[in-house]
Protein backbone atom coordinates (compact mmCIF):
# COMPACT_ATOMS: atom_id res chain seq x y z
CA UNK A 1 0.00 0.00 0.00
CA UNK A 2 2.51 2.69 -1.53
CA UNK A 3 0.98 5.60 0.25
CA UNK A 4 2.57 8.95 0.14
CA UNK A 5 1.17 11.63 3.26
CA UNK A 6 2.16 14.54 0.51
CA UNK A 7 -0.31 13.23 -2.06
CA UNK A 8 -0.80 16.37 -4.67
CA UNK A 9 -4.61 17.85 -4.30
CA UNK A 10 -6.66 18.44 -7.79
CA UNK A 11 -7.34 21.62 -6.06
CA UNK A 12 -5.03 24.62 -4.77
CA UNK A 13 -6.36 27.16 -1.82
CA UNK A 14 -7.28 29.83 -5.19
CA UNK A 15 -10.33 27.06 -4.75
CA UNK A 16 -10.93 26.65 -1.45
CA UNK A 17 -13.87 24.25 -1.55
CA UNK A 18 -12.43 22.04 -3.57
CA UNK A 19 -9.30 21.82 -1.93
CA UNK A 20 -11.59 20.72 1.27
CA UNK A 21 -13.17 18.02 -1.39
CA UNK A 22 -10.17 16.64 -1.48
CA UNK A 23 -8.98 16.41 2.19
CA UNK A 24 -12.44 14.11 2.55
CA UNK A 25 -10.65 11.73 -0.28
CA UNK A 26 -7.99 11.65 1.97
CA UNK A 27 -9.40 11.10 4.74
CA UNK A 28 -11.47 8.25 3.40
CA UNK A 29 -8.15 7.01 2.07
CA UNK A 30 -6.47 6.65 5.28
CA UNK A 31 -8.79 5.63 7.02
CA UNK A 32 -9.11 2.59 4.22
CA UNK A 33 -5.45 1.90 4.94
CA UNK A 34 -6.34 1.64 8.77
CA UNK A 35 -9.57 -0.51 7.90
CA UNK A 36 -7.23 -2.84 5.80
CA UNK A 37 -4.44 -3.00 7.62
CA UNK A 38 -6.42 -3.99 10.71
CA UNK A 39 -8.68 -6.70 8.85
CA UNK A 40 -5.29 -8.39 7.59
CA UNK A 41 -3.32 -8.66 10.98
CA UNK A 42 -5.87 -8.48 13.17
CA UNK A 43 -3.53 -7.16 15.85
CA UNK A 44 -0.67 -9.37 15.03
CA UNK A 45 3.16 -8.48 14.29
CA UNK A 46 3.01 -5.85 10.80
CA UNK A 47 4.55 -6.18 8.16
CA UNK A 48 7.00 -3.48 6.15
CA UNK A 49 4.23 -2.56 3.95
CA UNK A 50 1.76 -2.79 6.98
CA UNK A 51 3.58 -0.91 9.19
CA UNK A 52 4.47 2.08 6.70
CA UNK A 53 0.30 2.45 5.96
CA UNK A 54 -0.35 2.49 9.78
CA UNK A 55 2.70 5.37 10.29
CA UNK A 56 1.35 7.88 7.43
CA UNK A 57 -2.20 7.21 8.28
CA UNK A 58 -1.82 7.84 11.88
CA UNK A 59 0.73 10.64 10.97
CA UNK A 60 -2.02 12.63 8.37
CA UNK A 61 -5.06 12.25 11.46
CA UNK A 62 -2.82 13.80 13.77
CA UNK A 63 -1.34 16.47 11.78
CA UNK A 64 -3.10 17.57 8.80
CA UNK A 65 -6.44 16.57 9.21
CA UNK A 66 -6.82 18.97 12.40
CA UNK A 67 -6.05 21.88 9.43
CA UNK A 68 -9.23 20.50 7.68
CA UNK A 69 -11.04 21.04 10.49
CA UNK A 70 -10.06 24.28 11.42
CA UNK A 71 -10.80 25.42 7.92
CA UNK A 72 -13.89 25.12 8.38
CA UNK A 73 -14.73 25.91 11.62
CA UNK A 74 -12.65 28.74 11.49
CA UNK A 75 -13.09 29.60 8.14
CA UNK A 76 -15.71 28.51 5.86
CA UNK A 77 -18.54 28.06 8.50
CA UNK A 78 -18.39 31.29 10.20
CA UNK A 79 -18.70 33.27 6.96
CA UNK A 80 -21.32 31.20 5.93
CA UNK A 81 -23.12 32.32 9.31
CA UNK A 82 -22.95 35.66 8.82
CA UNK A 83 -24.37 35.64 5.77
CA UNK A 84 -27.84 37.59 5.26
CA UNK A 85 -28.58 35.02 2.78
CA UNK A 86 -31.87 33.44 3.78
CA UNK A 87 -30.74 30.00 2.81
CA UNK A 88 -28.31 30.14 5.30
CA UNK A 89 -31.09 29.79 7.83
CA UNK A 90 -32.22 26.52 6.43
CA UNK A 91 -28.95 25.11 7.18
CA UNK A 92 -27.96 26.58 10.79
CA UNK A 93 -29.20 22.94 12.13
CA UNK A 94 -27.01 21.28 8.76
CA UNK A 95 -23.81 23.19 10.35
CA UNK A 96 -24.05 22.53 14.49
CA UNK A 97 -24.55 18.96 13.52
CA UNK A 98 -21.60 19.17 11.57
CA UNK A 99 -19.66 20.93 14.50
CA UNK A 100 -20.85 18.14 16.50
CA UNK A 101 -19.36 15.48 14.49
CA UNK A 102 -16.28 16.98 14.77
CA UNK A 103 -15.64 16.97 18.92
CA UNK A 104 -16.85 12.78 17.84
CA UNK A 105 -14.38 12.11 15.74
CA UNK A 106 -11.29 14.05 17.30
CA UNK A 107 -12.26 12.33 20.38
CA UNK A 108 -12.31 8.78 18.30
CA UNK A 109 -8.78 9.67 16.71
CA UNK A 110 -7.42 10.71 20.41
CA UNK A 111 -8.05 7.11 20.71
CA UNK A 112 -7.30 5.19 17.67
CA UNK A 113 -4.04 7.61 17.96
CA UNK A 114 -3.29 6.13 21.46
CA UNK A 115 -3.53 2.27 20.10
CA UNK A 116 -2.13 2.77 16.67
CA UNK A 117 1.02 4.02 18.28
CA UNK A 118 1.00 0.90 20.81
CA UNK A 119 0.77 -1.25 18.15
CA UNK A 120 3.93 0.23 16.34
CA UNK A 121 5.86 0.73 19.25
CA UNK A 122 4.88 -3.19 21.10
CA UNK A 123 4.65 -4.54 17.84
CA UNK A 124 1.18 -6.49 18.61
CA UNK A 125 -2.25 -5.54 20.39
CA UNK A 126 -4.39 -7.73 22.54
CA UNK A 127 -7.47 -9.17 21.32
CA UNK A 128 -9.60 -6.51 23.54
CA UNK A 129 -7.40 -3.66 21.38
CA UNK A 130 -7.83 -5.16 18.60
CA UNK A 131 -12.03 -5.23 18.68
CA UNK A 132 -11.79 -1.53 20.26
CA UNK A 133 -9.65 -0.16 17.18
CA UNK A 134 -12.17 -1.92 14.76
CA UNK A 135 -14.93 -0.44 16.47
CA UNK A 136 -13.14 3.11 16.49
CA UNK A 137 -12.39 2.49 12.21
CA UNK A 138 -15.41 1.31 11.39
CA UNK A 139 -17.14 4.10 13.58
CA UNK A 140 -15.68 6.86 12.06
CA UNK A 141 -15.82 5.38 8.24
CA UNK A 142 -20.08 5.53 9.21
CA UNK A 143 -19.47 9.48 10.61
CA UNK A 144 -17.69 10.44 7.43
CA UNK A 145 -19.82 8.96 5.00
CA UNK A 146 -22.87 11.10 6.83
CA UNK A 147 -20.68 14.26 7.59
CA UNK A 148 -19.32 14.45 4.18
CA UNK A 149 -22.26 14.22 2.01
CA UNK A 150 -23.52 17.07 4.00
CA UNK A 151 -20.51 19.00 3.69
CA UNK A 152 -20.18 18.19 -0.11
CA UNK A 153 -24.08 18.13 -1.04
CA UNK A 154 -25.38 20.42 0.68
CA UNK A 155 -22.88 22.84 2.38
CA UNK A 156 -20.20 22.87 -0.11
CA UNK A 157 -23.21 24.43 -3.04
CA UNK A 158 -24.29 26.92 -0.28
CA UNK A 159 -21.16 28.06 0.24
CA UNK A 160 -20.61 28.68 -3.46
CA UNK A 161 -23.56 30.56 -3.84
CA UNK A 162 -24.02 32.90 -0.88
CA UNK A 163 -20.43 33.78 -0.39
CA UNK A 164 -18.44 36.45 -2.57
CA UNK A 165 -15.31 35.36 -4.62
CA UNK A 166 -13.81 37.98 -1.99
CA UNK A 167 -15.11 35.52 0.70
CA UNK A 168 -13.69 32.67 -1.08
CA UNK A 169 -10.40 34.47 -1.77
CA UNK A 170 -9.94 35.14 1.86
CA UNK A 171 -10.87 31.53 3.01
CA UNK A 172 -8.25 30.21 0.80
CA UNK A 173 -5.41 32.79 1.69
CA UNK A 174 -6.41 31.58 5.98
CA UNK A 175 -6.47 27.77 4.64
CA UNK A 176 -2.52 28.29 3.36
CA UNK A 177 -1.57 30.60 6.47
CA UNK A 178 -2.51 27.85 8.39
CA UNK A 179 -0.43 25.19 6.41
CA UNK A 180 2.66 27.99 6.65
CA UNK A 181 2.33 27.69 2.62
CA UNK A 182 3.88 30.96 0.83
CA UNK A 183 1.48 31.11 -1.46
CA UNK A 184 3.13 34.08 -3.29
CA UNK A 185 3.01 31.86 -6.18
CA UNK A 186 -0.65 31.58 -5.81
CA UNK A 187 -1.25 35.43 -5.48
CA UNK A 188 -2.11 36.28 -8.98
CA UNK A 189 -5.30 33.49 -8.52
CA UNK A 190 -6.21 35.08 -5.42
CA UNK A 191 -5.98 38.71 -6.68
CA UNK A 192 -7.66 37.67 -10.10
CA UNK A 193 -10.40 36.36 -7.80
CA UNK A 194 -10.92 39.84 -5.81
CA UNK A 195 -10.74 41.91 -9.01
CA UNK A 196 -13.48 39.79 -10.30
CA UNK A 197 -15.34 40.10 -7.67
CA UNK A 198 -14.89 44.21 -7.64
CA UNK A 199 -16.30 44.12 -11.47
Amino acid sequence: MPITIGQKSKSDFSNPLGFLSDCHRRIEQFLDVLIEVTSQARGGALNDDQRKGVEVALRYFREAAPKHTLDEEESLFPRMLASSDKAIRAAISSLEGLLEDHKLTDSAHAEVEAIGSRWLSEGILSSESTERFIELLFGLRSTYQRHIAIEENEVFPLARNILSKADLATIGREMAERRSINFKALESNLNALMEAESQ
